[in-house]
């Protein structure tokens, strides 16, 4: 469609901090009804990494998420400050997060993790051809790092035990693109 169904009559930031912006137009909806559209605009993109060994094997990060109050459990991630090279922040993150170093990286999926509400966008890579290093985790991190095979993580997966959006595309782009079914 050409056509934009939507048109902002105002537009107004209501917050702001470091990571977020929130703005709340007036709007003419696609019915031409008058109404409010809230955004939640991220300053940074979401990288996620799956990195695969050569018995493809991966990593998972798991760490409490305070806005779920819950254990999660992850493939390494973390934000890319938008208008920096997505692969240095995939690099970075996965050293952070697993002391581990790749030498092959495959960029495999584009995705917007909650298109209704946020223009987020994340990218996924496959992380090959690795070394272990020294993981350098931020302070406010508190990270538990584990290795598995891939077809236990797609299991995972299927069993609800990963529930993080960004994850779930991950390994289930990577379970197609490997032929592993669970």
């Amino acid at each position: 469609m050409k056509k934009k169904p939507w048109q902002i009559l105002e537009s107004k930031a209501i917050y702001e901090n470091a990571w977020i912006r929130v703005r709340e137009d007036k709007v003419l909806n696609p019915a031409s009804k008058e109404g409010i559209y809230t955004t939640v605009h991220f300053k940074n993109k979401a990288i996620g990494i799956i990195p695969l060994d050569e018995e493809n094997n991966t990593y998972l990060v798991g760490q409490y998420r305070y806005p779920l109050n819950e254990y999660s459990w992850e493939i390494p991630m973390g934000g890319g400050k938008i208008g920096n090279d997505i692969l240095e922040s995939a690099q970075r993150e996965l050293l952070e997060e697993t002391g581990l170093i790749a030498q092959k990286w495959t960029n495999i999926c584009r995705i917007h993790t909650s298109n209704s509400v946020t223009d987020e966008e994340g990218h996924i890579f496959i992380a090959q051809n690795l070394t272990q290093a020294q993981a350098q985790p931020e302070d406010s991190e508190d990270l538990c790092v584990k290795k598995l095979p891939f077809k236990e993580v797609l299991d995972m997966v299927m069993r609800h035990e990963i529930t993080d959006s960004l994850s779930i595309a991950g390994i289930l782009k990577v379970a197609i693109l490997l032929g592993i079914r669970n």
